[in-house]
C-alpha cells in the first residue's frame, strides 16, 4: 500500500447496478458512512455530517454510471469508489488519498496518526456496506 492512500477491496454478492446507489447517493451513503447533501454530479459540493469532528466539506470530482465515483473530503482528502460488475457480483476498489506525513487534518491531529485509525475504520465502514447489501439481496 502506498504511504499516501488506504486501498481496500471487496466483493458483494449483488449487482453493480445494485451497489452503484449505496456509493453515490446521500441516503445509500448515510446507511452505512456518514449521513450528507451528496448527488452523483461532477463539481458539485456536498456536506459530511461527520460526528464530534463536525461538518466536512467535499465536492464531487468524477462520476462515471456505475463504476466510478470519487469526491474531495476536507482540504487533504481524496476518496475514490470504483466498481467492476461480473456475474452478479461487485468488486469494488476503496481508496482513500491525500495522506502526507507531518501535515495535520482539519481537526487538528498529524496525517500519520490518523491514517492506521481511519485504515481500520475503513474496514469496519466497508464490511458494514457488504452486510447491508448482502442482507438487502437474501
Amino acid at each position: 500500500m502506498s504511504e499516501n492512500q488506504i486501498k481496500k477491496n471487496i466483493i458483494i454478492n449483488a449487482s453493480i447496478e445494485k451497489v452503484w446507489p449505496y456509493v453515490s447517493t446521500a441516503e445509500g451513503i448515510g446507511a452505512w458512512f456518514m449521513p450528507s447533501d451528496m448527488q452523483p454530479i461532477e463539481g458539485k459540493e456536498f456536506t459530511l455530517q461527520a460526528g464530534p469532528w463536525g461538518e466536512s466539506q467535499c465536492k464531487v470530482t468524477e462520476v462515471q454510471t456505475p463504476n466510478r465515483l470519487s469526491f474531495d473530503w476536507g482540504k487533504d482528502w481524496q476518496i475514490h469508489f470504483e466498481l467492476k460488475g461480473n456475474d452478479g457480483k461487485t468488486e469494488m476498489t476503496f481508496s482513500h488519498a491525500g495522506w502526507e506525513d507531518g501535515k495535520q487534518t482539519e481537526f487538528g491531529e498529524k496525517h500519520e496518526v490518523v491514517r492506521p485509525r481511519m485504515s481500520g475504520g475503513w474496514d469496519g465502514l466497508l464490511a458494514k456496506l457488504k452486510k447491508i447489501i448482502d442482507a438487502e439481496t437474501e
